[in-house]
């Protein structure tokens, strides 16, 4: 039997892209077992939604501690308790140490509401609007220290309809990362993505760009 892609799931928030993954795993076999969902909010629902699947969970709250490095240290304890194969970034709202990277380099993955290199950082989708872009949706790619920039694996990509609102984009999008980013970490999970060299590498050849999906 092949050996299964032990995956943590951080969250901060409502957990929807975390529920596409429990949705996603009981539905088809996609390799990857949900071994723990992390937070660093108590109160963030996405805890509920593990919980009721059965995952473990754990949350430290970065508030208790003074700088970035000395929290982040905190969580690779825990995590690394459950022996992660790839992380899943689903809505964290925090961002991460070099040192933190470092020690999962290449074993972290994000998702990001644009077509990437496009937009990075916030407001998307009206940025996408206000430029007249005749395509928008969002990007899976692995996490290295500079923001929104590591090699990008898989894109879902949509039509954007003249005159609808930034918000109407955004639900438009949502639904599509909820396609993409399960896919996307089967396919690290199981080798057929590798990130080498600071590069990604799809079925063994190095990819200058992103799998497109068109929705």
């Amino acid at each position: 039997m092949a050996k299964r892609c032990r995956t943590a799931i951080l969250i901060s928030g409502s957990g929807t892209n975390l529920q596409a993954f429990i949705d996603a795993v009981q539905d088809r076999d996609l390799g990857l077992d949900l071994s723990i969902v992390f937070s660093n909010d108590p109160n963030a629902f996405g805890l509920e939604r593990a919980e009721k699947a059965n995952i473990a969970t754990a949350c430290i709250q970065h508030a208790d501690y003074t700088d970035r490095a000395l929290f982040d240290q905190a969580v690779i304890a825990e995590l690394d308790r459950f022996e992660p194969d790839l992380l899943v970034l689903a809505g964290f709202m925090r961002i991460l140490s070099a040192e933190f990277i470092a020690h999962y380099r290449g074993r972290i993955l994000n998702i990001h509401p644009a077509l990437l290199p496009l937009y990075r950082g916030l407001n998307t989708h009206q940025r996408a609007l206000d430029a007249g872009d005749k395509w928008h949706g969002s990007t899976v790619h692995f996490v290295t220290e500079k923001l929104d920039s590591g090699p990008r694996i898989l894109q879902g990509r949509l039509a954007v309809v003249p005159g609808e609102s930034a918000q109407k984009l955004a639900l438009r999008v949502q639904a599509v990362e909820h396609k993409i980013y399960p896919q996307a970490a089967a396919w690290v999970g199981s080798g057929k993505v590798q990130y080498r060299d600071g590069r990604s590498w799809i079925d063994g050849e190095q990819a200058a760009e992103p799998v497109i999906q068109t929705y």
